[in-house]
């Protein structure tokens, strides 16, 4: 959990009034000219938090400080020592030389990983440092060669480094096959396996990232647009019509979304009220506060309003393109490195990507919706988007042969057409259309200025303005251009 940006900030003014105080701006004799200074500095920051109020949930937090809030110095420090004492007095050394260096190696990813505890965030904390390990554990495969990368991955598995089996991936497509007289519904029998959960759950959880519906869908129908495009490179990609529009976006995505977006509701509705775990006098309190725990500290409802402005639009494309980049580089790492789809680390990439893009996506909206606090991208976000480019980098460099295929001139022709219209609405909406707002803005206030000049006064005479109301007009006009 992790404590809400409102505090930073006024912890932040706080600094900066006595940093004023210190230096000599502020008399500290002079109480009065200190609590102006405060008094205004307290301004600047609430008006530059307005909107985040509007869109945080209030927090009540009675100060205590959970297991996962306190670092764990001591404790951590006692049972490494005590870990090392009984791998070099006790435990038999193995003659495996290989099984020595994977331990080797596991035992410096723990510590480094442990190293954490050592301040507070104990949970994030931690996967940000399985996040440095996994981005230089991809730079270490990035420099391999491609025939030492695959076999490399032995080390890991052992069934690995070995060619995947061909498979059919399309075959029949028809929702009724009436030459199968035992089971003519077999097709749609077959599509119902593990992924069909999958589906439902990765899309549930990246609609708790993404917090909007309309960028979950167009994410999600991108997706299947880059199946169809992609399907002559990876044969997985070669899906039934009604796979791709039905059992995917319809069910397994559309479900997952729909139950997603209920859930954010609730958490924007929920009582953000936090209490140490012995100050609870019921049992069933006790429980719910474990429960709890693992729920966010706060809550922010993301506005990402991507026609508000050319910057949000465009961080807003660079997002979507960052989702699918990541999306396809999971189907593609499993085809360049020979992993299996059901195999294990599959599975860990994608427990990863939950922990670390959750926080990734709230520090690229901090920085989007409030550069001014927020000048910096932050740590995760910026080691995300470094790992979703290594490992497109290691599928490029593994088998540019597959990636390099030439794709049909129809689906060129599709792309081209869709990102040309992008580009057209792009400059009009925000070239073309505020130019001519503006123009209409400026042309209207010509046309208001000398109706202003001639207007009678109360004896039935008009006066022609002099002086400063010549250069500005009447006060009422002055007082309508400034609202």
């Amino acid at each position: 959990m992790t404590k809400p940006e409102s505090k930073k900030s006024g912890v932040a003014a706080g600094k900066s009034v006595g940093e004023q105080v210190n230096n000599g701006s502020v008399d500290p004799a002079c109480p009065d000219q200190s609590t102006a200074i405060k008094a205004k500095v307290m301004k600047q920051t609430s008006r530059e938090n307005l909107h985040r109020r509007n869109t945080e949930c209030e927090v009540y937090d009675d100060g205590t400080n959970t297991f996962f809030w306190r670092a764990h110095t001591v404790t951590v420090l006692f049972i490494l020592t005590c870990a090392l004492v009984y791998v070099t007095l006790l435990e038999e050394t193995p003659q495996d030389t290989a099984y020595n260096t994977k331990r080797k190696l596991s035992c410096n990813v723990f510590i480094i990983c442990f190293f954490i505890v050592f301040k507070k965030h104990t949970y994030w904390r931690f996967w940000l440092c399985v996040t440095v390990v996994y981005e230089l554990f991809l730079i270490f495969i990035l420099f391999q060669t491609v025939h030492d990368g695959r076999q490399f991955m032995k080390y890991i598995d052992p069934k690995l480094g070995v060619p995947l089996p061909e498979r059919d991936y399309g075959g029949n497509c028809l929702i009724y096959d009436p030459g199968n007289t035992t089971d003519p519904f077999h097709n749609i029998w077959d599509k119902m396996d593990g992924f069909v959960p999958a589906h439902f759950l990765g899309w549930y959880i990246k609609t708790l990232m993404i917090r909007d519906w309309w960028m979950c869908m167009i994410i999600s129908v991108m997706f299947e647009f880059l199946e169809y495009s992609l399907e002559h490179q990876l044969p997985n990609f070669s899906e039934c019509w009604w796979d791709h529009w039905i059992m995917d976006v319809l069910v397994c995505n559309g479900l997952g979304i729909y139950c997603g977006m209920k859930t954010l509701a609730w958490l924007s509705m929920k009582p953000y009220q936090w209490q140490g775990l012995w100050n609870i006098p019921t049992y069933k309190g006790k429980i719910k506060r474990i429960a709890f725990q693992f729920t966010p500290y706060s809550w922010v409802k993301f506005e990402w309003k991507p026609a508000s402005n050319l910057r949000r639009w465009l961080a807003v494309l660079g997002i979507i393109f960052m989702f699918l980049l990541a999306e396809l580089n999971t189907f593609y790492l499993k085809f360049v490195l020979w992993m299996p789809p059901e195999h294990y680390l599959v599975l860990l990439r994608l427990v990863f990507f939950v922990n670390v893009g959750g926080v990734a996506m709230r520090e690229i909206y901090d920085f989007m919706d409030d550069p001014k606090f927020h000048k910096k991208l932050g740590q995760q976000a910026w080691l995300v988007s470094a790992i979703t480019v290594t490992e497109f980098l290691i599928v490029v460099k593994y088998d540019p042969h597959t990636i390099m295929l030439p794709i049909p001139s129809l689906i060129i022709q599709c792309w081209f057409l869709g990102i040309l219209l992008i580009l057209i609405w792009t400059v009009w909406r925000f070239f073309i259309r505020d130019i001519t707002l503006r123009y209409k803005e400026t042309r209207r206030r010509k046309q208001e200025a000398p109706a202003d000049w001639d207007r009678p006064l109360g004896n039935g005479s008009t006066t022609a303005p002099s002086g400063r109301s010549k250069l500005n007009g009447s006060s009422e006009t002055l007082r309508q251009r400034k609202s």
